[in-house]
């Protein structure tokens, strides 16, 4: 319901619980759209770094950390045009969106190494898939979303399928599993059809000059800073009052853990990124497993389940978090003051860092896979200081070569058990030896829970119907047609929320569909048949 007789919100507060992307996107249109004062735009989140999934942290001693990485394309309308906004922090005088711009077109995706097995690598140039399989891929770009609530990939296509090289290809990037979501399958091929012809060298995929926390994050929150926005760290809400009748529903009051109260004016709106798939993630260490955390610990999770209670339109998170062992992954940082391990993997590999992206080891129990990004990944980090991420789908799993499930081990343990898939661990045990690597686990229990199976109206639309000043964000609020799991989407429930509940004179971008473009549709059938 927009507000169409509040034409000034220079007096509106505007509180956006969450710090993640879909958060400062919002602050960014609130002030430079919708003409909210900077200073009367508050950011509330429980942590104390802002970024949500896109966080990342650590320095050479300790190691680095990284939970993982948004997949970057050239069609993320939304994404692309916010951050052609927001300057650079080593160059001002050009965006952050030119500046990742320059650095793929010096450092171009073309994996030449994306399975292995035994430690060597796969033929990827076929995706492996039967007629009948090709038949059934078509067949779910054009049948409606609708139709496959609450069903399961593994309900569609049989079981050979999650044997193919297409499936270890899609399943590794985009991080599904056979009991994944049909419907986000169904979104993800049309709305990345375009890419399907170069998924077997990640032909496409884009990255930010260092991970995305320093090259988005930071140069956002530094520009949000500047219009006065306040970032008010180590506040976390843990309930919303809402004055609810048969065709208006107005939050009224934010309880905050601290027990104070924040009393919503006439004229004051809240945004709430409901849902978080880094909530309770926990860091391991080099000689200790990462434990893995509940839903009873997750602040995020447990304000969506008060507040939807409340209202049916405010959707149904039991689906996203009440299945922690289908949803988790563990995923680990290695830190190392030596080239050893880079320079096999470029020599081995045929790529230099930061053009290979994702090598999957099919013959991996957990499903392990590591990236090698362009070096350094962190502004602070030393020239002789090398870091490389990885994860593991089958976190429940024993490994090939330790005899404990990757959720059991250790970073020192994980480490090992990707030398052996590698066959270099006599060629890696000088450098153990001498204490010039560590790596850090990181238990993740939501990671995978955007791609849960759901019904119609589980996530919530952005601005529930009947709402005068509240909206949701994020990965869990509606976008139709959109896929989760990207930051495009965070951006586009942005979008959304601010220029549904304001009154500005812009309109949501439109969504790239890469289905309405023949050539895409031709060159994605040759390579599903090759």
């Amino acid at each position: 319901m927009k507000n169409e007789n509040r034409q000034n919100y220079k007096d509106s507060k505007v509180y956006i619980i969450g710090s993640g992307i879909s958060g400062l996107a919002s602050a960014v249109y609130l002030e430079k759209d919708a003409g909210v004062a900077g200073e009367n735009i508050h950011i509330l989140e429980k942590d104390f770094i802002a970024g949500g999934a896109t966080d990342g942290a650590g320095d050479p001693e300790h190691g680095y950390v990284v939970r993982g990485g948004r997949m970057h394309e050239m069609h993320y309308e939304c994404y692309w045009e916010l951050l052609s906004h927001i300057p650079s922090l080593e160059n001002p005088n050009i965006s952050v969106r030119d500046e990742t711009y320059e650095f793929n077109q010096r450092f171009v995706s073309n994996g030449q190494a994306r399975l292995l097995k035994e430690g060597k690598k796969l033929d990827v140039s076929s995706y492996g898939l039967s007629f009948e399989q090709q038949v059934d891929f078509i067949k779910l770009t054009y049948v409606s979303e609708k139709s496959l609530s609450d069903k399961r990939i593994e309900d569609w296509f049989d079981q050979r399928f999650f044997d193919t090289t297409f499936w270890f290809i899609w399943s590794s990037m985009f991080a599904f599993q056979k009991w994944s979501s049909l419907a986000e399958m169904r979104r993800y091929m049309k709305r990345f059809m375009h890419l399907v012809d170069g998924l077997h060298r990640l032909g496409g995929v884009m990255r930010t000059k260092y991970n995305q926390y320093d090259s988005v994050v930071r140069p956002m929150k530094t520009y949000l800073e500047a219009k006065g926005v306040k970032f008010e760290m180590g506040k976390e809400v843990v309930d919303i009052d809402f004055n609810l009748s048969a065709d208006k529903k107005t939050a009224t009051v934010l309880h905050l853990k601290d027990k104070t109260e924040i009393v919503l004016r006439e004229n004051d709106f809240v945004f709430f990124t409901n849902g978080s798939i880094t909530e309770s993630t926990n860091n391991g260490s080099w000689d200790t497993p990462a434990i893995l955390k509940g839903v009873e610990e997750s602040g995020s999770w447990t304000l969506w389940k008060k507040i939807a209670k409340k209202d049916p339109s405010f959707g149904n998170p039991n689906p996203f978090c009440d299945n922690i062992d289908l949803q988790k992954w563990y995923s680990f940082t290695a830190t190392m003051k030596d080239n050893t391990f880079l320079d096999y993997m470029e020599n081995f590999s045929g790529n230099v860092d930061g053009t290979g992206g994702l090598v999957t080891m099919t013959d991996s129990n957990w499903l392990m896979s590591i990236v090698i990004a362009r070096q350094p990944h962190f502004p602070n980090q030393p020239d002789d200081v090398k870091i490389f991420w990885g994860y593991g789908l089958h976190p429940g799993r024993k490994g090939n070569y330790i005899d404990k499930t990757m959720a059991e081990c250790t970073g020192a343990e994980m480490l090992e058990e990707l030398y052996y898939h590698l066959n270099i661990q006599e060629l890696m045990k000088p450098v153990t030896e001498s204490a010039k690597v560590n790596c850090i686990p990181v238990a993740m229990p939501f990671v995978d829970s955007l791609f849960m199976p759901r019904n119609m109206g589980d996530r919530p639309d952005v601005i529930p119907k009947g709402s005068t000043n509240f909206a949701f964000l994020g990965q869990f609020a509606e976008a139709p047609k959109d896929c989760v799991f990207t930051v495009e989407y965070s951006v586009r429930t942005a979008q959304m929320a601010v220029y549904g509940l304001f009154d500005t004179d812009k309109g949501v971008h439109l969504m790239y569909e890469a289905t309405h473009n023949p050539k895409y549709l031709l060159e994605a059938l040759k390579a599903i048949s090759r």
